[in-house]
């Protein structure tokens, strides 16, 4: 049987509705924002209940457009999680500010100790990660922001559709980043992204910015980048945005079914689950014994498994001018010697389920 990890061809097999919609964007050639980026823009602040969207080009651009926003200038700290996908930290770098990297929790979320520790004059944002989709203690960090006046950026690339609280990630701070990348819970054609934020002030700003400084056809105010996010991407963005609370329902579903049966298995560590909180499972990853083994055995056998990721940031080739050594962040190394990703996207059937179950457990009873 085959468990593929990539569900893109099932999601856009029918693609009659995006034709349809891009005939009327063809006939309009409103090709550069306008109408259809608007348009989404407002239903995405909907859905997240935020007072603004702006739409990028990428999440990465989301990130970095978002620094920017706040006033980072090059040489300020900002804080963030060693065990990120690597645009986090390259956002911060291509602002020409310091990461300070910080071990994760048991759940894979950046730890809320470390933040306080790493805190210093220098230090202007705090960048937690709503990594996989689960969500750090956001109450706790912003309480520390607001003792020590520190501004918070969240990436909430993987966060689209979670709650905490019943708030959206990316709600907690002053800008909120996530990604539409085709593994995200919300997903386009290609890339995307957007901030949200309930600021006036930051929401004009970020406006103008990405769109070359512009506050009208003949004039800029400040010198800014191209960053728009496409008219023909934003189409699919508020088609598959109605999905979006489907897809989480069902990714639940699929994550549940995994954690009950898995959790039987002394081999296997599944993270703990936050009752208040909902996840998007952009990414279902626990810890298992004999990690790549286990990882062979289940390619094999037709189960698209994958790493994320097998090397914390701070080992990276590119974090050497960092200074951090191997030991620095014993939690995120440990997990990194043993964590797996497994399927639970929406497109999964029930006999998939127990097909990747019963291998796990053929696994464990033949060979660990």
């Amino acid at each position: 049987m085959k468990v593929p990890f990539n569900y893109l061809n099932h999601q856009f097999n029918n693609n009659k509705i995006y034709f349809d919609n891009w005939k009327k964007l063809i006939n309009s050639s409103n090709f550069t924002l306008g109408y259809y980026v608007e348009n989404f823009e407002k239903q995405f602040a909907k859905f997240t209940k935020s007072k603004h969207c702006i739409a990028t080009n990428t999440g990465t651009d989301a990130l970095i457009i978002g620094l920017k926003s706040l006033g980072v200038k090059p040489g300020d700290e900002i804080i963030t999680v060693c065990n990120t996908f690597y645009a986090t930290v390259g956002a911060i770098v291509a602002c020409g500010c310091k990461p300070v990297l910080v071990d994760c929790d048991d759940r894979y979320q950046i730890d809320v100790n470390g933040i306080k520790k790493a805190i210093t004059k220098k230090t202007k944002v705090i960048m937690p990660v709503h990594w996989a989709g689960a969500s750090p203690n956001m109450k706790i960090i912003k309480k520390l922001a607001d003792k020590y006046k520190i501004k918070i950026l969240e990436d909430a690339c993987m966060g689209i559709g979670s709650k905490i609280y019943s708030k959206s990630p990316g709600t907690f701070g002053e800008i909120g980043a996530m990604s539409m990348h085709p593994i995200k819970t919300l997903n386009v054609m290609g890339d995307g992204g957007m901030i949200i934020t309930n600021s006036d002030k930051l929401a004009s700003w970020i406006r103008k910015y990405r769109n070359h400084g512009m506050s009208d056809r003949n004039h800029i105010d400040f010198w800014g980048t191209n960053s728009r996010l496409q008219p023909i991407q934003a189409i699919v963005a508020k088609i598959e945005l109605k999905k979006v609370k489907n897809i989480i329902k069902k990714r639940n579903y699929n994550a549940n079914f995994l954690d009950k049966e898995l959790s039987k298995i002394n081999q296997i560590k599944i993270p703990e689950r936050i009752v208040d909180n909902t996840e998007s499972y952009v990414l279902y990853i626990a810890q298992f014994q004999n990690r790549n083994k286990i990882k062979s055995f289940l390619i094999k056998n037709g189960i698209d498994v994958k790493i994320h990721y097998p090397l914390p940031l701070h080992l990276q080739k590119a974090s050497k001018e960092l200074k951090y050594k191997k030991g620095d962040f014993p939690i995120a190394e440990k997990q990194a010697r043993s964590i797996l990703t497994l399927p639970v996207h929406q497109y999964l059937q029930r006999k998939q389920l127990i097909y990747i179950v019963n291998k796990i457990k053929e696994f464990y009873k033949k060979y660990d």
